[in-house]
C-alpha cells in the first residue's frame, strides 16, 4: 500500500524516464486485474521501460484493492469514497514518473492504445488525449455532451473533439502546481482540458476504439453535469473572464432583438419593454467584463 502524502521521490533522469500509469478504482474488481495485466502487457510489448502501474482504491467496499495488489499493481488507498479527480490527483502525487497516463479501471479504454499516446506525447505535445470515435450514449448524456462540449470550445477558443476523455498523457511537474483550479470530481477531465488550452498549452487528440465497461456506471448525469458546468464558468473566469461576460452581454441582446419581434409581430407592448431592459442591461454586463478582464491584468503582474 501507497501513502500519497509520501513524496520520496526517485533521481531526475530516473523520473523523467519513467512512465506512471494512474488507475482511479471504485468498486471495479470485475475489471481492475485485466486492466492492470492489459496495461503491463502494452507496455512492455512497446519497449516503454521504466513504467509503474498505480491503482487507486477510492474506498471500494468489494475485492477492487486485493486484485489490484494481486495483479501487481502499486495500490494508493482511500478510507472512503472521496471522488474521480481526488483519486487521480493522489496518484499523480504517489507516481515516481514525469510522464503520467491516466486511464479508467473499469476496462471501457484499451491499454493497447497507451503507447500511441504515449509516443504522440513524447514528440512535444503538454497533453494527449484518447478521442472515442466510437461513444454512443443515451439522449440525455448525449444532449449534456453536446452542450458541455459547446461550452468547453467556445471557452477554449478551439476544437475540442472529446471534453472529458478518461484516457490522456501529460507531465506531472506540469499538471501539480495546477492542482487547486482542478475539480476532485468527474470534472478533472474537463478542467484540465480547458486548463491547458486556455494556457496556450499544446493538447493534441489521438482516436480509439471505447468499449463497454464492466460492471455499472458511477456518473450521476444532472448533478456531474452541473459540476461541470461550475468548473468551466470558474475557469472562464480564473482565465478570460472577459468572454463570459461577452457572453451574458449577447444573450440580453438576443433577448432584446427577441422582444422587439414579439412586440412587433404580436403588438405586445411588454416585449418592446422587455427588449429595450435587454439592450440597456447589455451595457452593464460588458463593462462589467471589461473592469474583470482589467483586474486579472494587473493580477498577473
Amino acid at each position: 500500500m501507497v501513502d500519497p502524502t509520501d513524496r520520496n521521490e526517485p533521481d531526475a533522469r530516473l523520473a523523467d524516464e519513467m512512465i506512471s500509469v494512474v488507475l482511479p478504482a471504485y468498486n471495479e474488481e470485475e475489471a481492475v486485474a485485466e486492466m492492470v495485466e492489459g496495461t503491463r502487457r502494452a507496455l512492455e510489448q512497446a519497449g516503454l521501460a521504466p513504467f509503474e502501474i498505480l491503482v487507486v482504491d477510492d474506498g471500494s467496499t468489494d475485492a477492487t484493492a486485493e486484485r489490484a495488489e494481486g495483479a501487481g499493481a502499486r495500490l494508493v488507498s482511500h478510507p472512503q469514497n472521496v471522488g474521480y479527480g481526488r483519486s487521480l490527483k493522489d496518484g499523480i502525487l504517489a507516481a515516481c514518473g514525469d510522464t503520467i497516463v491516466i486511464s479508467d479501471a473499469d476496462g471501457s479504454y484499451p491499454p493497447e492504445a497507451i503507447p500511441q499516446l504515449v509516443e504522440r506525447y513524447r514528440e512535444g505535445w503538454d497533453m494527449v488525449i484518447a478521442r472515442r470515435s466510437n461513444f454512443r450514449d443515451s439522449v440525455g448524456k448525449s444532449l449534456m455532451r453536446r452542450v458541455l462540449r459547446w461550452l468547453v470550445e467556445y471557452t477554449a477558443g478551439r476544437k475540442v473533439p472529446d471534453v472529458n476523455s478518461g484516457l490522456r498523457v501529460f507531465s506531472k511537474k506540469m499538471i501539480e502546481p495546477r492542482f487547486q483550479t482542478l475539480s476532485d470530481g468527474f470534472s478533472f477531465t474537463t478542467s484540465s482540458t480547458l486548463a491547458y488550452a486556455l494556457s496556450s498549452r499544446f493538447v493534441a487528440f489521438v482516436p480509439i476504439v471505447y468499449g463497454p465497461r464492466a460492471g455499472g456506471s458511477k456518473v450521476k448525469l444532472f448533478s456531474d453535469s452541473m459540476r461541470t458546468l461550475q468548473y468551466i464558468v470558474q475557469a472562464l473566469v480564473y482565465f478570460n473572464p472577459l468572454k463570459i461576460f461577452v457572453l451574458g452581454a449577447g444573450i440580453c441582446i438576443a433577448l432584446a432583438f427577441l422582444g422587439f419581434a414579439t412586440s412587433a409581430l404580436l403588438g405586445f407592448r411588454v416585449g418592446y419593454l422587455l427588449g429595450v431592459g435587454g439592450l440597456l442591461l447589455a451595457v452593464p454586463v460588458f463593462s462589467l467584463g471589461l473592469l474583470a478582464d482589467l483586474l486579472k491584468r494587473i493580477l498577473d503582474k
